[in-house]
């Protein structure tokens, strides 16, 4: 359920906004890389939230975009 109101909100953004959105966790994702390799990363949960968050945000795109296609 809680998903369904994450995806919900992503859907109410504008395209250009979601994908600000999704530069922005793969700029987050690159330095917690780099801090792991040089071994400063305290929380290792980020990573699993910010590929989940990508994956919806990259979802609703498709969606977006499909249903523009189809129209």
């Amino acid at each position: 359920m809680a998903n369904e109101s994450k995806a919900a909100l992503l859907r109410s953004k504008s395209v250009t906004e979601l994908a600000d959105e999704l530069v922005e966790l793969r700029k987050e994702e690159f330095k917690m890389r780099m801090q792991r390799g040089t071994g400063q990363l305290a929380n290792t949960a980020r990573f699993k939230q910010i590929r989940r968050e990508a994956a919806r945000i990259k979802t609703v795109l498709n969606e977006t975009k499909k249903s523009k296609a189809s129209a």
